[in-house]
C-alpha cells in the first residue's frame, strides 16, 4: 500500500490539532471521519475546518471548488466504527499514554490488515504506543504543527519496530499533503519538541524571574533570531496545559532540569489560564483571538 492507496482516514480527537489534520487530509482527496467523545466537540471541529477553508477562499488562497470538495469528504462521529474500513488512523487525543494505548489497542482490533496507525504525539514514545498493538511495524509518529493547514513541516517518528515500508508510506503521505518532512528516531521530544519546549520553558523562567516582559522576550526572539512567533506567544497558541504535559513527560523521561516545568507555568494552568483558547495565558486575548495585553499573573 502507498499513500495513493489511502482513500479513507479516521482522525480521533477534534481539538486544535485533530481538526487541522482532518482539514489537510480532506483537501488532499482523502475521505475523512473526525471522531471525538462528544458531538459538541465533533461539531466544533468541523465548524472550524469550514471557517478556515472559507477564510482561504476569501483570501484567494483556496479555490471554492477545492473547499467544497474537501467539505464533501468530511464527516464526524462519536463512534470509532469507521475504523473498520479505514486505511489510516491519525490519533490527536491528549498527551496521556494510557489513553493512547487504549485507542491503539482498539484500532488494532478494528482496522483492516495493512492500515497505517499513526500518532500525532509531540513527546510520548511511539514504541510504547505501538506495544499496545499486534502490528507495531505499522505504527508511526506523524507529528503535525499548528495551524496544520498552514505549517509546512511534518515530523515522522520511527518507533523501534516501525517498518521501512511504513516509513516509505509516511513519506509519500507527507508529500501528498504538501508537507516538508523530517524523520526522527523515537526519543523523548523527538527533534522538534525537545528543542521547542526547552526554549519555551527557559522563556517562562525568564518571565518568572523578571528578566524582561513577555512582549520583550518574544520580540527578542522574533527580531533577534528571526522566529515567526515568540516562544511565549507560541505557548499560548499550543496551549499551556499541553506544554505543561509535554514538559512533565520529558522531565520524567530525561531527568534534567531543562525540562522541569517552571512554577509560573503550573500556576497558570491550575488557574485555567491555558492560553489563547481560554482567552488568558502569558497574554490576554479578545474575542477575535488578538493579543490585547499581558496577563497580570505573569508579572513578577
Amino acid at each position: 500500500m502507498t499513500s495513493s492507496d489511502i482513500q479513507k482516514a479516521v482522525v480521533v480527537g477534534a481539538g486544535t490539532m485533530g481538526h487541522g489534520i482532518a482539514h489537510v487530509l480532506a483537501v488532499a482527496g482523502i475521505e475523512t471521519v473526525l471522531v471525538d467523545v462528544k458531538q459538541d466537540f465533533v461539531d466544533a471541529g468541523l465548524s472550524k475546518i469550514k471557517k478556515n477553508l472559507d477564510t482561504g477562499v476569501d483570501k484567494g488562497k483556496v479555490q471554492p471548488a477545492v473547499r467544497d470538495a474537501a467539505l464533501a469528504r468530511l464527516s464526524g462521529s462519536t463512534s470509532r466504527d469507521a475504523l473498520a474500513t479505514a486505511d489510516l488512523l491519525i490519533e490527536a487525543i491528549p498527551e496521556n499514554m494510557a489513553f493512547k494505548k487504549e485507542l491503539f489497542a482498539d484500532a488494532d482490533k478494528r482496522m483492516p490488515p495493512g492500515a497505517l496507525l499513526a500518532s500525532n504525539t509531540s513527546s510520548l514514545s511511539i514504541t510504547e504506543i505501538a506495544s499496545a498493538t499486534t502490528r507495531p511495524a505499522d505504527v508511526v509518529g506523524l507529528h503535525f504543527f499548528n495551524p496544520v493547514h498552514i505549517m509546512k513541516l511534518l515530523e515522522i517518528v520511527r518507533g523501534k519496530s516501525t517498518s521501512e515500508a511504513t516509513l516509505a508510506r509516511s513519506r509519500a503521505l507527507a508529500e501528498r499533503l504538501a508537507k516538508t518532512f523530517i524523520v526522527a528516531n523515537d526519543a523523548p521530544g523527538f527533534a522538534t519538541s525537545r528543542l521547542g519546549v526547552a526554549l519555551g520553558l527557559e522563556a517562562t523562567r525568564m518571565l518568572e524571574q523578571g528578566v524582561a516582559s513577555a512582549t520583550d522576550i518574544d520580540t527578542a526572539m522574533k527580531l533577534g533570531y528571526g522566529h515567526p512567533m515568540g516562544p511565549l506567544a507560541l505557548g499560548d497558541l499550543v496551549g499551556l496545559d499541553v506544554r505543561l504535559a509535554i514538559a512533565t513527560a520529558m522531565h520524567e523521561a530525561l531527568g534534567v532540569d531543562t525540562f522541569k516545568p517552571p512554577r509560573l507555568l503550573a500556576d497558570l494552568v491550575q488557574r485555567g489560564h491555558v492560553g489563547k483558547k481560554s482567552g488568558k495565558g502569558f497574554y490576554l486575548y479578545d474575542d477575535k483571538g488578538e493579543i490585547v495585553g499581558e496577563n497580570y499573573l505573569t508579572r513578577s
